[in-house]
């Protein structure tokens, strides 16, 4: 018989070092959750062929069935290439995973694009570490799905790695200038940056949501797992939790 906590498998990029260290702190309060994670290959972002060419459907589906071997509740792609890919091949990826792994799945893009439906958003700042083209491609995606883009901020960045050492400064500086532009709800749009700790003091100082990538993904995880407990410290998302509602 499977123990009572849930158990969240997550498929991350293998050069992302936020996603388990931010999932885990933003669980920190909880001992009837486990994570369980596993790693394909993903090294740089743009829209070139040998970097898109990372998020192909056999990977991901040979990481869920490994996850599945754990009995995982919820499967998650812990990762936004939807979101330049296009949210499409994400709701392919997930019916892939699903069946791979025998549990619901999700990708952060599809959650991402959930929290922002729960959240009512119109006028959607984007914040990403990529370049300006990758972020143009999330723009079109996003506004293809009910939300355009109404203000954007991007870091010109192309390695994975180095989208973690973005720091609080350059990111506060990133959303205020959002918050001035007008929007009326935030994306961070990666989970290798490090911005999920941010949020409640953002919100807290603005008035605008923010749906950070990491912690959009966990959040829908939770509701696919069927746990809505709030947690606290976060942000809006998190702490007062909105009913889940899919692209699929």
């Amino acid at each position: 018989m499977r123990p009572t906590a849930r158990r969240i498998g997550m498929i991350t990029p293998s050069s992302n070092t936020v996603v388990e260290p931010m999932t885990g702190a933003l669980l920190a309060g909880r001992d009837d959750v486990s994570v369980h994670f596993t790693r394909l290959r993903v090294t740089s972002i743009s829209l070139d062929a040998a970097d898109t060419c990372q998020f192909a459907p056999e990977s991901f589906v040979d990481a869920a069935r490994l996850l599945g071997d754990a009995r995982v509740d919820v499967v998650a792609w812990n990762g936004t290439s939807g979101s330049w890919l296009g949210p499409g091949g994400d709701e392919r990826l997930c019916r892939e995973m699903e069946q791979a792994a025998g549990a619901p799945a999700t990708t952060s893009t599809l959650a991402v694009l959930a929290a922002l439906r729960a959240l009512a958003a119109r006028r959607t700042g984007l914040l990403t570490p990529y370049t300006r083209d990758v972020g143009d491609a999330i723009a079109a995606h996003y506004a293809d799905h009910g939300f355009p883009v109404h203000a954007a901020r991007h870091f010109g960045r192309t390695t994975n790695y180095d989208f973690a050492l973005l720091g609080d400064a350059e990111l506060d500086e990133a959303f205020d200038a959002l918050v001035t532009a007008g929007c009326d709800a935030v994306a961070v749009v990666c989970t290798n940056v490090r911005a999920a700790h941010l949020a409640a003091r953002w919100e807290h100082r603005s008035g605008v949501p923010v749906v950070d990538s990491v912690a959009a993904t966990l959040w829908q995880a939770l509701a696919l797992a069927g746990d809505a407990r709030p947690i606290t410290g976060y942000g809006r998302l998190l702490a007062h939790p909105p009913a889940v509602q899919t692209q699929r």
